[in-house]
């Protein structure tokens, strides 16, 4: 049995975070009198914080200097750790622990894909670290998705060929990321949404363990 690299995305496909970032964002927009919905939350997924900050503000029309732009990103993710602190177990997604310790029993690289710079953090909190050798967050790339640089970091790391990696993500940016790194693409989420991954499930639940075993053999 060939050994692969599994590397997952982080937020909407291991646990559900992205919650707690329409929270954080919507109170700092709201305090800025900017409205931000869920629709807009959505266009964040994916993005870095610097990015999504600038949208927010392209959005309300308003421009703040490079001090306050800091302060209000710094603002933000202290109100989204208020959040992931009290996060457990409970909020780890439906069948991922399934899929991962499937992985496990046969061996392959596991690895973690985020441009969350508090991905170790929230897999501890869900106890999940142990599961990944690899961690490749946004402490530690220097491009964006859709850039492919987390996910052949991840493969470098685990020391496995791109075109011999799988990559779950819930995000365009992360599947347009995946395809141009010549991995595979396995969308979590709308079909609609995630169109141009090779593989679309609504979550792990639609995920079996054959065809985890045919991506292992393939």
């Amino acid at each position: 049995m060939s050994k692969k690299g599994f590397i997952f995305d982080l937020d909407g496909v291991i646990v559900d975070t992205a919650k707690y970032h329409f929270l954080a964002w919507r109170k700092l927009a709201n305090s800025l009198g900017i409205d931000f919905t869920e629709v807009q939350n959505e266009q964040l997924k994916g993005v870095s914080r610097v990015k999504s900050l600038e949208k927010i503000l392209n959005w309300g029309n308003k421009e703040v200097s490079q001090g306050e732009f800091n302060r209000l990103m710094a603002e933000k993710n202290e109100d989204y750790l208020s959040y992931i602190y009290k996060m457990d177990a409970s909020e780890i997604l439906p069948d991922v622990h399934r899929v991962l310790n499937l992985l496990k029993e046969h061996h392959q690289g596991i690895a973690l894909g985020s441009a969350s710079k508090n991905a170790k953090l929230i897999l501890e909190k869900v106890n999940l670290l142990d599961y990944f050798e690899v961690v490749v967050d946004g402490n530690s790339v220097t491009k964006a998705k859709p850039d492919p640089e987390v996910f052949l970091n991840a493969a470098n790391a685990l020391e496995i060929k791109p075109d011999n990696c799988i990559v779950f993500e819930d995000a365009v940016a992360g599947v347009e990321a995946a395809n141009a790194a010549q991995m595979i693409s396995i969308g979590i989420g709308s079909k609609n949404v995630l169109s141009h991954a090779n593989f679309v499930f609504k979550d792990f639940t639609e995920i079996s363990n054959d065809f985890i075993l045919q991506l292992i053999n393939q």
